[in-house]
């Protein structure tokens, strides 16, 4: 049984070389005692195709398929389900994990028990990882604070307990947190007693898509300003909260271009 299930949701990404560079920057650490669940998620073009090429190179590639586009958190959930590992690591699959990323999160969660889940520093990139330099802010242990003006983690450089994701149910499938999945689970986690850590070595490259925020529709921003509203009442953040839960719908109002120079300006700030 390996100690650790890699889940990756994949839903119309048949260009080749920056799916193959996620997938193989998996199957390349250095901590061998893994699998990776892939969930093709209704992909329309030929990805499922390019990815049982893949599979077929790696015993350790486990392939699963949605036949119809179900969102990121339900083909994470079909990972997990079917997952055999007591850790859970996520992966995106366009971007990119450094070799040694699981080996140091592993040891970490075994040093620390109290943790239900750690991420890591993560940096942008556009074709090939050092060509931006651009990192996401940091925070090594993220209070229910931290999570008011931006997510205090890269999600997807997140190594969980499988307890942990089983204690809050998984990922969230209503139309209510698409594209929130993420502030969604971690949010959960934290009102449930589940707190996590993030190191602080870049063992995690974002791919930048400029296109990202063009769709990013504003019904997504009211999926995150519900999110936070409920969690942050919870998490005893209000009357602070207040703001920041609506923040959501009032940044979906700002020029995309001006809000993706706001947006840099900020993680320049919080480098560290």
């Amino acid at each position: 049984m390996p100690e650790i299930s890699v889940v990756m949701s994949v839903y119309n990404l048949s260009e080749g070389q920056i799916l193959t560079k996620s997938i193989t920057s998996v199957l390349n650490q250095d901590f061998k005692d893994l699998e990776l669940l892939i969930c093709d998620d209704g992909s329309t073009d030929g990805t499922y195709e390019l990815l049982k090429k893949i599979a077929a190179s790696d015993s350790r590639i486990r392939l699963l398929k949605n036949k119809t586009n179900r969102k990121a958190g339900y083909a994470r959930n079909r990972c997990i389900r079917a997952a055999k590992g007591e850790f859970i690591a996520i992966m995106d699959a366009d971007d990119i994990s450094v070799p040694n990323r699981l080996s140091m999160q592993y040891a970490f969660l075994k040093k620390h028990p109290d943790m239900a889940f750690v991420g890591s520093r993560g940096e942008f990139f556009v074709n090939q990882p050092g060509d931006d330099g651009e990192r996401y802010w940091y925070a090594a242990k993220p209070r229910p604070e931290d999570f008011l003006f931006s997510l205090p983690y890269v999600h997807a450089s997140i190594l969980f307990r499988k307890e942990a994701l089983q204690k809050v149910r998984g990922y969230g499938t209503s139309k209510r947190v698409t594209r929130a999945e993420d502030y969604d689970i971690l949010l959960r986690l934290y009102e449930n007693g589940c707190y996590g850590a993030n190191l602080s070595q870049v063992l995690y490259y974002i791919r930048r898509d400029e296109n990202q925020y063009k769709r990013r529709k504003y019904r997504y921003r009211i999926n995150e300003a519900r999110i936070k509203w409920r969690s942050f009442y919870h998490l005893g953040l209000f009357p602070k909260g207040i703001f920041f839960a609506v923040k959501p719908m009032i940044v979906g109002l700002i020029p995309i271009r001006l809000l993706s120079r706001i947006q840099k300006k900020y993680y320049a700030l919080k480098k560290q």
